[in-house]
């Protein structure tokens, strides 16, 4: 689970860097690429957290059935 979150935040965190510098870039080719990239890292983080979430609905789970 923790492993998850830093997993995410560090995703999110590429992500946002990448949204960001999307006003800096002339090309728009270039410019798609990274959003792109940048669409990459939010769904890469998405994933950690859906799968953080998981992680702890099931441990959660298993300490009730004991």
């Amino acid at each position: 689970m923790i492993a998850a979150a830093i997993f995410a935040a560090i995703c999110l965190s590429v992500a946002i860097s990448g949204f960001t510098s999307l006003g800096s870039l002339a090309d728009p080719a270039v410019a798609a690429d990274a959003r792109g990239f940048a669409w990459f890292w939010t769904f890469l983080g998405g994933i950690a957290i859906v799968f953080g979430l998981l992680a702890w609905w099931i441990a959660r789970r298993q300490g009730e059935g004991e």
